[in-house]
Order: C-alpha cells, then sequence, then structure tokens
C-alpha cells in the first residue's frame, strides 16, 4: 500500500499524475528520489509540467483501408512542430493503430497498444522528446458498402482534412465533394440537416434585419425566403456552387453520377479552442537569456 503523503508530494515535485505517482512509488518501493528519476525516464514529469500548455497547432489526417477510414486531428503547440518527423511519424503510428481497432472514445483509444506501448505512453515519450505539448484530440472511425465511395482531401498540409462516403458515384467525384467539403466549410450536408433551432435563429435576425430597414412587414417574409436560400447555398455542402464548376451546385453534380453524400467529416486543426498569443521566437529567446 503506498502512502496518499507521498504520492501528494510526488504529484507536487513533478506535476506528474496522481496514477503515475502512484505507479511510480509501487515501482520504486516507495522511494520518492527514484520515484522522481523513474518519471522522468519515462517522460511522464516533463511531460505533465507542459499539461496546462496551449496545444492548438498540428495536423489533421485520414487513412483508409477497404471499407474503413480514420480521420483524427493531433495537436502540437506550435506549427513548426506539425513538420517534425517525429510528429508526423506519431500520428501516423496512431492513425493505423485505432484504424484496426474498434474504439470509440479517446479514452479508449489511448490505451490501445501499438508495439511500442500505449498511445498513452507514445505521446508521452514523443511530448518529452520534442519538447511540446502534444495531445490526441478527436478522431471518427467511419465505414461503408462495397458500393460506396470514400473521398478524402487533405489542405494546407493537413490543417484541414475532410471525409466523405458516397452512396453511388465514383473515386473521382468522391474526392471533388470531399475537397469542396475542406475548402469550403459547409456546416452540412443539406438544408433538411440544418437544425429546426439553427433555421428559426436564422429566420429571426434577417427579420429583425429587414424590419429595421424600413421594410413592411408582408415584404418581409417574402425577402427572408430568399435569404434563407441564400443562406443554405452558404452552409450546406449539396446546395453550394461547385468549385471546379461554378455554374452547377453539388447536388447537380452527385445527380450526373448518380451519388449521393451520406457521410461528411471535416476537421480543422484548432478550431474552437484557444491559441497561443505570444511568439515562439521570443519564447526561445527568454529561455537562453
Amino acid at each position: 500500500m503506498v502512502d496518499a503523503k507521498l504520492v501528494a508530494n510526488l504529484r507536487k515535485i513533478t506535476g506528474a499524475g496522481m496514477l503515475d505517482c502512484k505507479n511510480a512509488l509501487v515501482e520504486t518501493n516507495g522511494d520518492i528520489e527514484k520515484a522522481v528519476d523513474y518519471l522522468r525516464e519515462k517522460g511522464i514529469a516533463k511531460a505533465s509540467k507542459k499539461a496546462s500548455r496551449i496545444a492548438a497547432e498540428g495536423l489533421a489526417n485520414i487513412y483508409i483501408d477497404g471499407n474503413t477510414a480514420i480521420i483524427l486531428e493531433i495537436n502540437s503547440e506550435t506549427d513548426f512542430v506539425s513538420k517534425n518527423e517525429e510528429f508526423t511519424g506519431m500520428i501516423d503510428l496512431i492513425g493505423k493503430s485505432v484504424l484496426k481497432s474498434s474504439v470509440s472514445t479517446i479514452e479508449d483509444a489511448l490505451n490501445l497498444e501499438t508495439g511500442a506501448g500505449t498511445i498513452n505512453d507514445l505521446i508521452i515519450a514523443k511530448t518529452s522528446k520534442i519538447g511540446e505539448k502534444l495531445s490526441f484530440r478527436r478522431f471518427e472511425i467511419v465505414t461503408k458498402n462495397d458500393s460506396d465511395y470514400f473521398g478524402s482531401y487533405l489542405h494546407l498540409g493537413g490543417k484541414i482534412a475532410s471525409l466523405v462516403v458516397l452512396e453511388g458515384g465514383n473515386d473521382e467525384v468522391a474526392k471533388d465533394v470531399a475537397m469542396q467539403a475542406a475548402a469550403m466549410k459547409p456546416d452540412y450536408i443539406s438544408k433538411e440537416d440544418v437544425p429546426a433551432e439553427v433555421v428559426l435563429k436564422e429566420k429571426k435576425i434577417l427579420t429583425e434585419e429587414i424590419l429595421n430597414e424600413g421594410k413592411p412587414a408582408e415584404m418581409a417574409e417574402k425577402i427572408v425566403i430568399g435569404k434563407m436560400n441564400k443562406f443554405y447555398k452558404e452552409v450546406c455542402l449539396i446546395h453550394q456552387a461547385f468549385i471546379k464548376e461554378n455554374d452547377i451546385d453539388v447536388e447537380t453534380l452527385l445527380k450526373n453520377n448518380n451519388g449521393k453524400v451520406i457521410k461528411m467529416i471535416r476537421y480543422e486543426v484548432g478550431e474552437g479552442m484557444e491559441k497561443r498569443s505570444d511568439n515562439f521566437a521570443d519564447e526561445v529567446m527568454n529561455q537562453i537569456k
């Protein structure tokens, strides 16, 4: 049995998690100095000290094997690290390991064995070696039928990744639709997929805007219909103008090729996350003063 005070003390010294501290003390028979060394050797102490830092850069990627695909995002603190072979190699190992599994949560994914320890062990080791906080933010595993097509597209070297599944169609159309999703940032596949509350909110905003311009209520209703059609063309994939042929929309492209989008996922690295506001070059200079 490990003394709770020893665990708390080790945690204070190293910044490592409670469970990691407990395991270290078990491995070292309660010797706190050896436990500190143990955590340092494992890279856990160094990694834990970076846990509160912001990691909103990094890469998204897609891996496909037969009828199964995975899209994932792994973050680093700086864009510089996202070009590091250690980092990109780690993403490949994580992506291929998770693709072969049946996990559905980050927690379960972190416990997967990679041949080099668990994914969590791998991230800790790379955090220690690279010197930045690294984190496995999200992933989704997608499956398709034999008659369906995956379309995948990486934009800006992996800063944006999009994955679509087409029922019917062909490989080329699937890739074009994935490119469309990456470039035009649709929130939904079609207007039928837009939640009712989103539609009502948009209509309310547009109506108030038109009435504030002095237009009569009966006219405002007709104007709102037109503006809502424009709204759908902005936020819905199949209603957008096709980026490679602007005189048709994506829906027409699909109809012409007997295709239908049944799944769309788009990851943009760091979206919705707080970004680093400091200058990395200044940080490096401050460290060597």
